[in-house]
């Protein structure tokens, strides 16, 4: 009943080989990448003028306009390094693989840190946005705003469970409605007043100055439009995910990324400062825009339906970047092993549902309210843009005796670098007490849990490592059941206790390899001969990546099943860790295993005898 319900809602098991299919070219890349830069602009521009109206009053439109034009010449700064980080590292990974290898594994796991929480609050702050957008069109639903905010999250993971072509079907279209909605209300907006002469009025609830501009209220304002920001890092992280060549296509987004951004943000802070819009609970900046060039007609009530929809599926872009990030630091062992794996649609099937879990935690206990959620955004994505920004700068010092513009490159990622790390300092003390604090504590607490996964991993390798010196002697014994499997993941100590084992039964074996990973594979096969281990080696692929199944095949196999007689013995290596906690670190291969053939009746045999082998990984002291 799961597996029929599973199916029904992500679609049938995919070939390893198809991955090449569910790769996405420049329009669909640019749609599902820069959903939250995109959604962004709607709320950017607000968020300056909420910090400078109620202090300066009318004058807050014309330094708004100066705090847009510096976040613009950001936004390039932040284009031209991530371009950089594309063509040097086109593997994905971002500001994480940036730091790692110019600045340190501690600087790469702060870096992939803050970018894993700016993900998991993009989520939770994106579908709280767009379920007040629902609750505030029809207030009888507000006391319900958690379960509609968690429906529209199990949607999205749903829709990216089913793969990165499926998605991308299911949610292309909103953002560039969103896009054709907004540069129309800038275009129409800028002809009413500049060619038709419409002279909008001043509002009658736009405060009175309060006190001068000073230059810490300039920067404050500065870092509230930087989320105009957040969501650039994500077509960096994303590159796996494009059709070849996957960091030419990715640079083409990274470029038609910044364009909208440029023109969306900047018109639309244009459009304020023309129209006087002044932020309030009650109605956003760009309804009241839209009032003012539209009024309240159809394209009004398109430009509201499209922005309460892109809102929502700003939360795909964390969809398309986390699990892929997790995935990278998962290969260098950071992150648990499952994360690395490909799901039955080929998506990083394990990171969405961590990212969905996290999300869901999040949006429960805030009640889904923005409000709640926003002091903790942004925080970790402008930590990780200055991580990267000083990790480029450290690689251009590096390769100064072979690039004769490095000084060049490396001023222009230096001042991007201390831009930015400025901003990092301004959100953090203005929005500390409101919460910042959390994110703050949170980052190096994570990096500690990295680290300890790290020294675990490194223990288990060294546990089960062989030394060519001392093969361990394998026994001979030919007592008790002749029959016997011994499952093969690679070749290591558990492994020569597992056939050891079975060698004290029986003299006939089989070792037995589900090909999942052909690298792999081909390391097994030359391993398996240099260490002459004495009984044959049989691979099956398993396209679908499945385990169980071509165990089952091989064992009713025609070829093989006259020789089995009524009793198989499946042997299986099982390592033994000391510490609870360590066993979520791992796969828990061998106990799905165990209760897939226990429960199997495999057709013209009795039974199936499984047997784990266990061996115990010694500790080792942290280098």
């Amino acid at each position: 009943m799961f597996d029929k319900l599973r199916q029904f809602l992500i679609g049938k098991p995919l070939k390893s080989e198809q991955l090449h299919g569910e790769k996405i070219n420049v329009p669909f890349g640019l749609s599902i990448l820069s959903s939250d830069a995109i959604s962004s602009v709607a709320y950017a521009s607000e968020e300056i003028l909420w910090v400078l109206v109620p202090v300066i009053g009318i004058a807050a439109y014309k330094f708004m306009f100066y705090d847009a034009l510096a976040i613009i010449g950001l936004l390039f700064i932040l284009v031209f390094s991530y371009r950089q980080t594309i063509t040097s590292y086109p593997s994905g990974g971002g500001a994480y693989i940036v730091a790692k290898d110019n600045l340190g594994v501690i600087p790469g796991l702060v870096a992939g840190a803050s970018l894993s929480v700016d993900y998991i609050l993009t989520v939770a702050v994106s579908i709280s946005a767009g379920t007040a957008a629902i609750t505030s069109a029809f207030p009888s639903l507000l006391n319900h705003r958690v379960t509609i905010a968690l429906i529209f999250l199990v949607l999205l993971m749903v829709g990216n469970l089913r793969g990165v072509s499926e998605s991308t079907k299911l949610f292309a279209f909103p953002p560039y409605l969103f896009i054709f909605a907004m540069l129309s209300m800038i275009v129409y907006g800028i002809y009413k007043v500049k060619v038709l002469g419409y002279v909008p009025q001043v509002p009658s609830n736009l405060p009175q100055q309060v006190s001068d501009l000073t230059m810490f209220i300039f920067l404050r304002a500065f870092a509230a439009g930087c989320t105009a920001l957040t969501g650039v890092e994500a077509v960096s992280n994303g590159i796996p995910n494009f059709k070849e060549p996957a960091a030419k296509n990715a640079i083409r987004v990274l470029f038609l990324l910044a364009a909208i951004i440029f023109i969306m943000f900047g018109g639309i802070s244009y459009l304020a400062t023309l129209y006087h819009a002044v932020p309030s609970i009650d109605k956003t900046v760009v309804s009241e825009i839209a009032v003012e060039v539209f009024g309240t007609g159809f394209m009004y009530y398109l430009i509201q339906a499209a922005t309460a929809i892109i809102l929502v599926l700003a939360a795909n872009t964390a969809f398309s970047g986390l699990p892929l990030l997790l995935a990278v630091i998962a290969r260098d062992g950071y992150t648990p092993r499952q994360l690395k794996q490909r799901g039955q649609r080929l998506s990083f099937s394990n990171g969405i549902i961590f990212l969905s879990s996290a999300a869901a935690l999040l949006i429960i206990i805030f009640r889904g309210e923005t409000h709640y959620l926003i002091p903790l955004y942004a925080v970790g994505v402008f930590i990780s843009f200055t991580l990267s920004q000083s990790g480029m700068v450290v690689k251009w010092f590096k390769q100064r005796h072979s690039d004769n513009k490095w000084f060049l490159k490396a001023g222009v990622n230096g001042f991007g670098a201390i831009i930015t790390f400025i901003t990092v300092i301004i959100i953090g003390l203005t929005k500390f007490l409101s919460g910042a604090w959390i994110v703050l504590i949170l980052i190096p607490t994570l990096v500690y849990l990295m680290m300890k996964v790290k020294v675990h991993y490194q223990n288990v390798t060294k546990g089960l490592k062989l030394d060519p010196d001392k093969v361990p002697d394998l026994i001979l014994s030919k007592h008790g059941p002749r029959h016997f499997i011994v499952l093969v993941e690679s070749l290591n100590k558990a492994v020569f206790k597992s056939i050891d084992y079975a060698k004290c039964l029986s003299d006939d074996i089989v070792a037995f390899h589900v090909s999942i990973d052909e690298e792999e594979t081909e390391k097994l096969k030359k391993r398996w001969e240099e260490y002459n281990i004495g009984i044959p080696l049989v691979i099956k692929e398993s396209p679908y990546r499945e385990l169980i199944k071509p165990l089952l095949d091989y064992i009713e196999s025609d070829e093989h099943s006259s020789k089995w007689g009524e009793m198989i013995t499946v042997v299986m290596p099982q390592f033994v860790v000391k510490k609870t906690w360590e066993n979520a670190l791992h796969n828990q291969t061998s106990m799905l295993i165990r209760t897939k053939l226990l429960n199997h009746n495999v057709e013209d045999y009795a039974n199936i005898t499984v047997i784990s082998v266990p061996y115990l990984i010694e500790e080792f002291e942290e280098e």
